[in-house]
């Protein structure tokens, strides 16, 4: 892997109270995260989300260059799983329910929908990719 491929990609969690944390990104952004006790997102629901919203984000890209849906919704299913493995999902499906106006733009825009999804699934998108690899994850102690 070239250098020019690899770009550092960080947030930073720190908590705000037992099992409450915020999450940042580097621009400032923040979301609050929890274990499931509050209306705050829980990882596996960000783990979702990150899925769903990646690919939507590549499907939006190419099908509003013809014209702006009239809805763009997009629903992420998953089954939970505990066994010997451990804890994970499984059987995660991304359906997007997009509607267009009526017309050639509209009609264009349709038609690349089924391309875009399978292209964000394919190769795009950097979440489902990187769950479907199987890509290691280091967990270490860095602290004092």
């Amino acid at each position: 892997m070239t250098e020019e491929t690899r770009r550092p990609t960080t947030v930073s969690i720190a908590r705000t109270a037992p099992r409450s944390f915020i999450a940042t990104n580097t621009r400032g952004g923040t979301i609050n995260v929890g274990s499931g006790e509050s209306d705050d997102f829980t990882p596996v629901e960000l783990l979702m989300v990150a899925i769903g919203a990646c690919a939507a984000v590549d499907v939006d890209m190419v099908t509003t260059r013809r014209v702006e849906p009239d809805s763009f919704d997009v629903d992420v299913n998953a089954n939970r799983v505990k066994d010997a493995d451990g804890n994970r999902l499984d059987d995660i499906e991304v359906d997007f329910l997009l509607r267009f106006p009526d017309g050639p733009d509209g009609d264009r825009a349709q038609g690349l929908v089924a391309r875009a999804i399978a292209s964000a699934h394919d190769r795009l998108c950097t979440v489902s990719r990187t769950v479907e690899l199987g890509t290691p994850v280091a967990m270490r102690s860095v602290g004092r």
